[in-house]
């Protein structure tokens, strides 16, 4: 076991994320000795597992309180520890919430990108929760770039900038025009801290103004107040 948790958390350490379906991943998902023993090597040197359940890959973080002492120091910091300017962090947030809260939705209710809605009378709250391009939708560039270009210092600068460097940092993938989600772009960013701030705030009031209506709860309380499985079968008939 011994081995296995050093070449797992020298991996964490040298490609930053791993898929969860990585066999030591899974094993540090399911078995409780070596997750605590791994959780126990990453406290020793001020680290944590990232494990979103809704998220594709796992990674690793600082623990939060310290990242004053190791970041604190750079001027740049005050924004992010990533060296993103505050635009780029703007055009982020974007891509989370055009990209992150749908897909959270239809994680939730068991639904995906071409479901027609009828996982929910049949079950569809037994299924695992699904990944990947099931439930996670794609953007166009030029459907982002002309909607938010403007307004984060120009379209060229979105295009051949920004978009690149969110792509180099694994917070997204770009191919043939289209956006999508990077092994980062869920795991690094909070959903419990950004769902309810982007739906119910300015932003979401620009996003619906640009042509981009966001869910009306967080997905969490949406599926609350799904109606129960037997009650709309019933409808149905």
């Amino acid at each position: 076991m011994d081995l296995e948790l050093k070449t797992l958390t020298a991996r964490l350490l040298a490609q930053r994320w791993l898929p969860r379906n990585d066999r030591l991943v899974r094993r540090a998902l399911v078995d409780e000795t070596f997750r605590f023993e791994l959780d126990r090597r990453l406290a020793d040197v001020g680290l944590r597992l990232l494990d979103n359940p809704y998220a594709a890959h796992v990674g690793v973080a600082l623990e939060a309180e310290l990242a004053e002492p190791v970041f604190g120091a750079g001027r740049e910091y005050a924004a992010s520890n990533l060296g993103l300017t505050r635009d780029e962090i703007a055009l982020l947030v974007i891509l989370w919430a055009l990209v992150v809260l749908p897909k959270r939705e239809r994680q939730v209710t068991r639904r995906e990108l071409a479901d027609d809605g009828q996982s929910d009378l049949f079950g569809g709250a037994d299924k695992p929760v699904a990944h990947g391009e099931s439930v996670s939708g794609a953007l166009t560039e030029a459907s982002l770039i002309a909607d938010f270009g403007p307004r984060l210092g120009g379209r060229t600068k979105v295009r051949n900038f920004m978009l690149g460097k969110l792509a180099r940092l694994g917070f997204i993938e770009r191919r043939n025009g289209l956006i999508s989600e990077g092994p980062l772009l869920d795991l690094a960013l909070d959903y419990r801290v950004l769902a309810d701030r982007i739906i119910h705030g300015t932003l979401g009031e620009v996003l619906a103004a640009a042509g981009h209506a966001l869910p009306e709860a967080n997905a969490f309380e949406i599926a609350e107040v799904l109606p129960d499985e037997a009650e709309t079968a019933e409808e149905e008939h």
